[in-house]
């Protein structure tokens, strides 16, 4: 297996861990760092894993793409990537929906590389999306002179279309997966007064505005107007920091912010909409006691496995904006509310024919139970304390994609019992060592067919 990822975090430790568990030899980690500054690629990967390419009808090692986030130079990389004059440009964009929007503002390579981490800044979100599309088209070129049939986990194309809430609420309504009514194509939407007028004249007076390529509740705005007096009240964790002459700061809030005023709300939301938006109309959701609540439910070839409800007294329920984690079967609901909101998330993730896993977010309406599909995570598998069959989600994932053994877990939580492992979990304890660096993946980085990382 070949992990592109970001080494030492939560994900590639969690998978590493799992495939330890299940008697499988570490992925191979090919850094998005890397791939980004020239210093690895897919072809040294392989090479490392011991299938630097395969004969027709041999198998292909299965390719991981992990999530791109938590690590600045990743991000700034990606921004310089989008850039109109990298050199990738003359690749087109034909992985990145909406790719014949122009970006505003749009930074130049050397610009893009020259930016100091500002903790929580947004710099150019639409750039960096261009960035991690135009490197997804590149991987996915380079698999294909690889390996005749590469095997994607994911294929760069569905991460990409998942990845963009615009194209996923194309392709789910498309499929007949129910979601929240669109309030207008986004090319109809240009700016604040366009989406006030839209709301006005077709009576929808709550929406939910959320930037394209956001993730976590980045960017994500639930906006209501009152249509008898027109006050307006927006809920998101976008902050903005003004400076006279100079240009705003937009940031990531990490906690959730209450506007009333409207030259504040016009100026978020044109930020949002110059930046790729997706505006739908706001559902209310089904409540757990004097909350509300959806549902993270991961699915993996085709099956419904670990879900948790995400209880909250806000319109916005993501964990880390401290909702309360609580277990489906606690919600009291019916099994067969139960069990079609599990089948909606399948059907959700059949939509993208090339995948085999993803989180998705699910709401039940609160006055008929019916459930609609909010959002697509291909990496939204990074579910704490949340076990399915006496599995975690990566060791359920690997058992089901990779043929692993449930012998091979059960008898490694038995020793971690009995006190031959760490019981914290810590990396050392799940097979871990300092090949390449504290914290990578055992076995001796550059030999065949064992776990590396490439730098």
């Amino acid at each position: 297996m070949i992990l592109i990822g970001n080494p030492d975090n939560r994900r590639t430790a969690g998978l590493q861990n799992a495939r330890a568990k299940l008697g499988l030899p570490p992925a191979v980690v090919l850094p998005y760092a890397g791939l980004l500054d020239g210093t690895a690629s897919l072809a040294q990967a392989a090479s490392l894993a011991g299938a630097p390419s395969q004969p027709a009808g041999e198998p292909a090692p299965l390719l991981r793409l992990d999530a791109p986030g938590e690590l600045f130079a990743v991000e700034r990389g990606l921004i310089a990537l989008g850039a109109p004059d990298h050199e990738e440009a003359a690749h087109g964009d034909r992985l990145l929906p909406f790719g014949h929007r122009s970006d505003p503002q749009p930074l130049s390579v050397r610009s893009a590389l020259a930016l100091a981490e500002q903790e929580g800044r947004q710099y150019h979100p639409s750039q960096w999306f261009r960035g991690f599309a135009r490197l997804l088209a590149r991987l996915r070129r380079e698999a294909v002179e690889l390996w005749p049939q590469p095997q994607w986990t994911n294929a760069p194309e569905d991460i990409a279309g998942m990845f963009d809430k615009r194209q996923t609420h194309r392709v789910l309504s498309a499929a007949g997966v129910p979601v929240p009514r669109l309030l207008a194509p986004p090319e109809e939407i240009a700016g604040y007064e366009a989406l006030r007028d839209l709301m006005l004249s077709r009576r929808v007076h709550r929406v939910f505005v959320k930037l394209a390529s956001g993730s976590g509740a980045c960017g994500v705005v639930a906006y209501r107007i009152n249509p008898r007096t027109g006050a307006e009240q927006a809920v998101t964790t976008v902050g903005v920091e003004n400076y006279g002459a100079r240009a705003p700061v937009f940031y990531n809030a990490m906690k959730l912010r209450r506007y009333t005023d409207e030259s504040a709300i016009r100026q978020v939301l044109n930020w949002l909409l110059r930046h790729g938006a997706h505006v739908e109309q706001w559902i209310a959701k089904a409540a757990y006691g004097d909350r509300t609540f959806d549902i993270r439910q991961l699915v993996v070839a085709g099956e419904a496995c670990h879900s948790i409800a995400r209880v909250s007294r806000t319109p916005i329920t993501n964990l880390h904006l401290r909702s309360e984690r609580v277990s489906v079967d606690d919600l009291g609901l019916a099994p067969g509310i139960r069990a079609e909101a599990a089948a909606c998330a399948v059907k959700a993730l059949a939509a993208f024919t090339r995948s085999l896993a993803a989180g998705v977010d699910v709401l039940l309406d609160s006055a008929t139970h019916a459930p609609y599909i909010l959002d697509m995570n291909p990496f939204g598998d990074l579910l704490y304390r949340v076990v399915h069959k006496g599995m975690d989600p990566y060791e359920w994932q690997m058992s089901r994609l990779t043929g692993g053994t449930a012998e091979a877990a059960e008898e490694s939580s038995r020793s971690a019992a009995s006190g031959a492992a760490d019981p914290t979990g810590s990396a050392a304890s799940a097979g871990f060592s300092e090949a390449g660096n504290s914290g990578k993946p055992g076995g001796a980085a550059g030999s065949p067919g064992e776990g590396g990382t490439l730098r």
